[in-house]
């Protein structure tokens, strides 16, 4: 544990990717075994669930600490960070325990095994650990407790460093990563060196993702390379029929073929075995629907029939990554795209069509259809680009629809976090529930916003929220509803979650509107009119 929480302190000091790389190398080398099995499965998202409540650590941590609860709630919304808050409050104080020489796999098996144990055994073994551990340690400590590990350590840099310390290719590392292990039960041998046959029956490979265009589409070339098609509004996922395996698999690495019964069946529409990969899409009439509907199919461990009347979906497949066994990825797309339209297509499968067009003018012109046929916009994919792990410029690119947007009066606002901590920075905003003009009318709000602004720009509002704060709840502050910002969303759709009664996806802040007075904000039946 004390040379994890030395690997932590070294990379928060360090900015640069390589040598980042390095020192996870040079820790892969050194730790033992399972510890080595635990840190990847921490930095790949395969955390054990956390033994108790932030709310319990908050309270134990203000009273070791002899601190009020409000000084200690006040101390996080100022530091920005749980661990750091708690590191902070109590490792100053000289230590009382001498500390155990303890493993990091040790320390989390403490904690799997603390979920069972009554609120007080929980309370004695994590104030021990707090009063024994320094600052790095608690920190660490704390991060384990919480599962935050959020410390730009992605799983690429991961597989980057695991590569120089074992000398295996990352891209293979990736693949081996991916699917459902447990690191309680696998070997650091079975994880990274075995070829295990049965677990790759259903293991997915790497997702291959794109960039936005940033530039004119010229800058991209000769437009017959590029193949064109549009982008839908789903959850990324991969579909595996292998022998009588059958599973989906979602980009973020979750097993969700449970969650889409009416999927199963394409097991068997379809005579070879392949690796698809797609797009999960809600479909009505035809058409796509709001992903909003599609939410309502997530996390769920019963699904109706109820349900699967009011959110049917299918599989819109836009690439072939293995048939018949045989690995397709260094292929380029436009041999891929050629196997792929070679299977049989019917519902709940369907093919994503692509085309090559002639001319950017009729790349533009087929992106404004995208309203006409419910896509997200367009991807353009190079056609000699082999399938590649992660994020890699040049290949693939989406060149998404205008951003909606709307005028929206700022209502509540509550301090960032990290280097943002100080500042008041995560914004709610409000629109009109009926014309301004009416006496009646008030401002409902319909979004969260935190980025767009300049730092400059923050900090003017945050000397104008000093001066025009209002009522206080928790670490919220309401403001006088003065000042009007343009907000811009990539969607909306109606929510019966939401006060406004529509949702958003993605809103940020485009400007502040200091030429607008909250009566010229729009009301909520323009938002309506936004609904595609």
């Amino acid at each position: 544990m004390k040379n994890f929480s030395l690997l932590i302190q070294q990379l928060d000091r360090l900015t640069k990717t390589g040598d980042k790389v390095k020192v996870l190398s040079d820790y892969f080398k050194t730790a033992t075994q399972k510890d080595i099995v635990w840190a990847i499965a921490i930095w790949s998202h395969r955390r054990p669930k956390r033994p108790v409540s932030t709310t319990l650590l908050r309270s134990w941590a203000a009273e070791l600490a002899e601190v009020d609860s409000w000084l200690f709630e006040d101390s996080y919304h100022i530091v920005g960070d749980l661990a750091e808050t708690i590191a902070l409050l109590t490792c100053h104080k000289e230590q009382s325990l001498k500390p155990k020489k303890e493993s990091l796999s040790s320390i989390i098996e403490d904690l799997i095994a603390l979920r069972e144990r009554s609120e007080e055994q929980k309370k004695e073994y994590i104030i021990t650990k707090w009063t024994e551990l320094d600052y790095f340690g608690s920190f660490t400590f704390t991060k384990l407790l919480t599962g935050g590990f959020r410390i730009g350590i992605s799983q690429k840099l991961m597989t980057k460093a695991l590569e120089k310390a074992f000398d295996i290719p990352s891209d293979e590392i990736a693949y081996r990563l991916m699917g459902k292990w447990d690191p309680r039960e696998v070997t650091l041998k079975e994880l990274l060196f075995n070829n295990d046959q049965e677990a790759n029956r259903s293991r997915p490979y790497p997702f291959f993702l794109a960039y936005p265009i940033e530039n004119s589409l010229e800058d991209l070339g000769n437009v017959s390379q590029w193949s064109v098609e549009h982008k839908w509004d789903g959850i990324r996922a991969q579909l595996i029929k292998r022998n009588e395996t059958f599973a989906i698999w979602s980009r973020g690495e979750e097993l969700i073929t449970e969650q889409f019964p009416e999927l199963h069946r394409i097991k068997d529409q379809l005579k070879d075995d392949v690796v698809l990969d797609g797009e999960i899409i809600p479909i009505k009439d035809g058409l796509p629907d709001h992903f909003g509907i599609l939410q309502k199919r997530l996390n769920r461990k019963r699904i109706t029939k109820s349900l699967l009347h009011e959110a049917p979906v299918v599989f819109r497949a836009y690439d072939l990554l293995e048939l018949q066994g045989k690995d397709l990825r260094e292929q380029t797309y436009f041999e891929r795209r050629k196997y792929l339209e070679n299977l049989e297509f019917s519902d709940p499968l369907q093919l994503s069509k692509f085309e090559v067009l002639n001319t950017w003018q009729e790349v533009e012109k087929e992106r404004l259809r995208s309203q006409e046929v419910k896509s997200e916009g367009l991807m353009l994919k190079r056609i000699d680009s082999t399938y590649g792990v992660g994020r890699k410029k040049g290949d693939w690119f989406k060149y998404k629809n205008d951003p909606l947007n709307c005028d929206a009066v700022l209502t509540y606002v509550m301090r960032g976090h990290g280097r943002r901590s100080s500042l008041y920075t995560d914004f709610t905003f409000a629109l009109w529930d009926k014309d301004p003009k009416d006496t009646e009318a008030q401002l409902v709000t319909f979004a969260k916003a935190y980025s767009g602004l300049t730092d400059q720009e923050f900090k003017e509002i945050n000397r104008w929220i000093r001066s025009n704060a209002l009522e206080k709840f928790g670490p919220v502050r309401a403001v006088k509803p003065e000042l009007v910002f343009e907000i811009a969303f990539e969607g909306v759709a109606p929510s019966s979650r939401h006060k406004s009664g529509y949702a958003t996806r993605f809103p940020r802040i485009v400007r502040w509107r200091k030429d607008k007075k909250i009566e010229e904000a729009n009301q909520i039946e323009d938002l309506k009119n936004l609904v595609r």
